[in-house]
């Protein structure tokens, strides 16, 4: 049954991502440097916020995925250079490997694992199925911010 539970999750998420990826994909950099308002993230940070969020978790946290990944921790920061679409695609497609493989591998004691923040006071902790849950509703929290941004400027969003 855990495993069952597992490959939904798996299965549905890896839907989101293939269309994550299809947003952004065919943008240009005009369209990943729009922003509704000077206020909100441009298209291309807010992609950039889920890749970042996603190595935090998994990487930092967590220490899934490989080393290579760790730079992809700022690329949301003030100051970091532009990405265009390929390498967003290619940020977003090296996260996903890192969380499918974790997915298709951790059992239902491992969810129950707990974690602290790098460098933290341990005052916090975080189990595995916290984490996933938590990197989950980000995507989908900042994705429905990228399909806002893409459909005022005429494009398509995030396909469900």
């Amino acid at each position: 049954m855990e495993n069952l539970f597992q490959e939904q999750i798996q299965k549905g998420w890896k839907v989101y991502q293939e269309h994550l990826v299809a947003a952004i994909a065919p943008l240009t950099e005009d369209q990943l440097a729009f922003q509704i308002s000077p206020a909100l993230r441009t298209v291309m940070i807010v992609a950039a916020h889920i890749i970042s969020a996603r190595v935090w978790w998994f990487r930092y946290v967590m220490q899934e995925g490989p080393e290579a990944i760790e730079p992809m921790v700022t690329w949301d920061d003030e100051g970091e250079p532009f990405r265009n679409a390929a390498e967003l695609v290619n940020g977003l497609e090296k996260t996903w490997a890192v969380i499918e493989s974790g997915l298709q591998r951790w059992t239902a004691e491992d969810m129950t694992e707990i974690f602290y923040r790098p460098g933290s006071e341990k005052t916090r902790s975080y189990t595995r199925q916290w984490i996933i849950w938590h990197v989950l509703e980000h995507d989908l929290h900042h994705g429905g911010e990228l399909s806002f941004a893409l459909g005022a400027q005429g494009l398509p969003g995030i396909d469900l």
